[in-house]
């Protein structure tokens, strides 16, 4: 790859987060001793480990999964200088959307996060162009949502091209990839592309997602919804499949189970923050208060998915297989 001379990616590997928790950059994950308990690990923290953040709720993209169909102001710059204040403690913070990199001023908001958190930005990378530079070194990782080759891509959630243009871009850019597929009965025997061309890409992960009943993909038909049971043989086969042919990326699977629920931090333009997906809320969200009128601390303190949040995050209610296995 040629040298562009600019920033590099940081070089710390491993950094200890405390309360047992450390955070592995290399593979864009959250550790904890094997032995430690989730309730022990909860009672030492007064604040989440990850939070999400939605920058904006515009996308240039109409994915037939999307949730977030409801559209409201961006925050302003000010605005999220105080939900990074009012964030203190959290490790790492999602600068999501919508589709993040719309706003033009997307390099000041990853400025405004950066110094203070382990950031990653979920994006479909149509607009990197516009911000691989000045993003490059400053955030830990671009996750990609990527739904495998151009016609299952284009069918489940756009502009195959223009993604991978962007893609092309954050690589130039020495920016790590993640990438993201949200997996329908229909795309199930392209799971294996998918793991293949994120190992072409060098990503360090791909991550299986199941929609969830709420925006756009109350539109799909039911029968694109797979069990739990079936989501797990699939990961299971993509896991023998990963083997026999040697692929580097780690494999994620998140299915919602009872030990899944809520353990989602989001943020919302407007600051109010949610627990996500509650199963039996109304839109599955659960309000828990607003990030703009008071710190994360408080808001943990009656946030009532503690468990799940670690058990997800440290990887113990997910299905893995982490690099070299």
């Amino acid at each position: 790859m040629t040298d562009l001379g600019l920033p590099s990616v940081p070089r710390q590997q491993h950094r200890e987060l405390g309360g047992g928790i450390g955070y592995a950059f290399n593979g864009q994950h959250f550790d904890a001793p094997a032995d430690a308990s989730v309730a022990d690990i909860a009672s030492t923290l007064d604040a989440p480990l990850s939070v999400i953040v939605q920058v904006t709720k515009r996308c240039d993209f109409d994915c037939s999964f999307c949730s977030e169909i409801l559209q409201m102001p961006d925050p302003t710059l000010e605005q999220l200088d105080t939900m990074r204040r009012n964030l203190a403690g959290v490790s790492r913070v999602f600068l999501s959307g919508g589709e993040p990199l719309m706003r033009k001023d997307f390099g000041e908001v990853v400025d405004i996060f950066a110094d203070h958190h382990i950031v990653a930005v979920p994006t479909n990378a149509t607009h990197a162009l516009d911000h691989a530079r000045n993003i490059a070194g400053k955030i830990s990782y671009a996750n990609v949502g990527f739904e495998g080759p151009r016609a299952a891509f284009k069918r489940v959630r756009g502009d195959y091209d223009k993604t991978m243009a962007g893609v092309r871009v954050l690589q130039e850019h020495g920016i790590p990839l993640a990438l993201s597929a949200v997996v329908y009965r229909s795309t199930l025997s392209v799971l294996p592309y998918t793991v293949q061309i994120a190992d072409v890409l060098d990503a360090t992960k791909v991550k299986l997602i199941l929609p969830l009943r709420k925006g756009n993909a109350l539109n799909l038909a039911d029968h694109e919804f797979i069990t739990t049971e079936e989501a797990e043989t699939t990961f299971a086969r993509l896991k023998e499949q990963r083997a026999e042919m040697q692929w580097s990326p780690a494999l994620r699977l998140t299915a919602w189970t009872p030990q899944n629920e809520g353990h989602m931090l989001v943020v919302e333009p407007n600051g109010i923050v949610r627990a996500w997906p509650v199963y039996d809320a109304p839109d599955l969200w659960e309000n828990l208060g607003n990030i703009l009128e008071e710190p994360i601390t408080e808001i943990w303190k009656r946030y009532r998915f503690k468990e799940n949040h670690i058990s997800k995050y440290v990887g113990r209610s997910i299905h893995a297989v982490t690099q070299g296995v």
